[in-house]
């Protein structure tokens, strides 16, 4: 089944296909694909900077210097007026580098930025001794300071070598306390980082996690530049489900792929929120998954299994039980859509599974899930995923899945892995919905037709 709703309210637009031939049993998976599109309708391009509040903080050993000596100053001289930041170092703990004294907080202005930028220079890293207990000490520091700064946008931008991420086994429980309570910027540098923690980091706090060879303060500069563009900080996704509805999940497809945590709502057990953050201008794509009992319900009769309501936005979720044994007439309108986000979600788990084998030296399992990985991104065409295959091996038939696998440093496949597990983009954010619009002339990311800066990288488009 389809859904559209025309908003009551101007900016939003949802819309709900639903995939699948549904059977009725004890525990039967719904499966809806979520099309959310934003406008901004007349709101200013870019948020005004005194409404954002950023920390830069830079978890790296003294032997790495050389990877921040420069970025730093020139992304602090960078900065846009009147946004709040603050700089954090690293000794035994983290600690707030800039500003120094009593203030917790500067506002940039010429002056700031010169005196942080002097200041950045001589920043305290890691030596040999103690070291922060991993990166909960970093984001719990953070979750401190920005409780502080009451603003629409709080983000922290970690930048790390990994050099204190040994023995970090309060980093879930860190993460659970900073739900909601600002977003996060993965930029890993050096060759000694793992990458399961950074992908856990921008999964949980809603960000990315990339490896950066050369260029760190551009890329901060476009993290930056990419918060201007925030047009809706926080927007939840509700969900109120049918009571024979037991469990629900929602997970982000595209741009960036991640699970999101729902909380069900107190006095209301069968309604669930699932908050999202930093909504530019433009279109998501989520996965909606239900198990539902079907016990007492009649068969062949369209039934509402939940609404899904963003603000004043509403649209069902309806479908029917089919005659066990007998095909339905045809599949619902929309089942492509959701088995593409399925087929993007494997093909997406396959690379990552396949280049994480062949770190672990498990050749023919790599071999078997990179192949499946070509096979799915020769069937949607996505180029990306193709080509860092062939980084690792050679590919002698896209289609039929089958690869061959090379000599590969080991210390190419970190940032592999990562961009693997946080890549923007997929199939679904190019094909569902999207007008056609310039691509980006430094990374080739495709835009929107009337977008000014790329969503991937925070260039200007020409």
């Amino acid at each position: 089944m389809s859904s559209h709703t025309r908003p009551p309210q101007p900016g939003i637009r949802l819309h709900v296909d639903l995939g699948g031939d549904l059977r009725p049993h004890r525990s039967a998976k719904i499966e809806a694909h979520l099309r959310v599109d934003v406008a901004a309708d007349g709101a200013p391009t870019d948020l005004p900077a005194v409404q954002l509040a950023v920390i830069i903080a830079v978890d790296v050993a003294e032997h790495n210097r050389a990877a921040v000596r420069h970025a730093l100053p020139s992304a602090l001289r960078a900065l846009p007026d009147r946004i709040s930041f603050a700089v954090l170092g690293s000794g035994p703990e983290p600690v707030r580098c800039y500003p120094r004294g009593d203030d917790e907080w500067a506002v940039a202005d010429r002056e700031e930025r010169r005196r942080a930028a002097f200041v950045a220079g001589s920043l305290p890293l890691h030596r040999e001794g103690p070291r922060p207990a991993g990166y909960a000490a970093w984001v719990a520091g953070s979750r401190a300071l920005l409780a502080g700064r009451p603003v629409s946008v709080r983000h922290l931008v970690l930048i790390t070598d990994g050099s204190s991420a040994a023995g970090d086994t309060r980093l879930e429980e860190e993460l659970d306390s900073c739900a909601g309570q600002f977003t996060c910027d993965v930029f890993a540098v050096g060759a000694d980082w793992a990458p399961d923690p950074l992908l856990t980091l921008a999964e949980r706090l809603h960000g990315t996690a990339e490896f950066v060879d050369d260029g760190l303060g551009h890329a901060i500069t476009a993290a930056i530049h990419r918060l201007r563009r925030v047009h809706t900080p926080h927007l939840p996704i509700e969900v109120t489900v049918r009571p024979s509805v037991r469990q629900v999940s929602l997970s982000e497809k595209a741009p960036r792929p991640h699970r999101l945590g729902g909380l069900l709502q107190p006095g209301r057990p069968h309604r669930w929120s699932f908050p999202t953050y930093q909504w530019e201008q433009g279109g998501r794509d989520y996965l909606l998954t239900l198990v539902a009992d079907s016990d007492a319900d009649p068969l062949e009769t369209e039934l509402q299994f939940a609404m899904v309501s963003i603000g004043d936005v509403h649209a069902p979720v309806t479908a029917r039980w089919h005659l066990p044994g007998q095909s339905p007439p045809h599949d619902p309108a929309g089942a492509d859509s959701v088995r593409g986000l399925n087929a993007t979600a494997r093909m997406r788990s396959a690379l990552r599974q396949g280049l994480v084998a062949l770190q672990e030296h498990q050749r023919d399992t790599a071999e078997d899930r990179l192949g499946q990985a070509a096979r799915l991104a020769a069937r949607f065409g996505t180029d990306w995923v193709l080509d860092e295959i062939r980084t690792v091996a050679d590919i002698e038939d896209a289609a039929a899945g089958r690869v061959r696998l090379r000599a590969v440093d080991a210390g190419t496949l970190g940032p592999l892995i990562l961009r693997a597990g946080s890549r923007p983009g997929g199939p679904l954010a190019d094909a569902v919905g999207a007008r056609p619009g310039p691509r980006c002339g430094d990374c080739g990311a495709s835009a929107g037709s009337e977008a000014r800066y790329c969503i991937a990288c925070g260039e200007r488009l020409l």
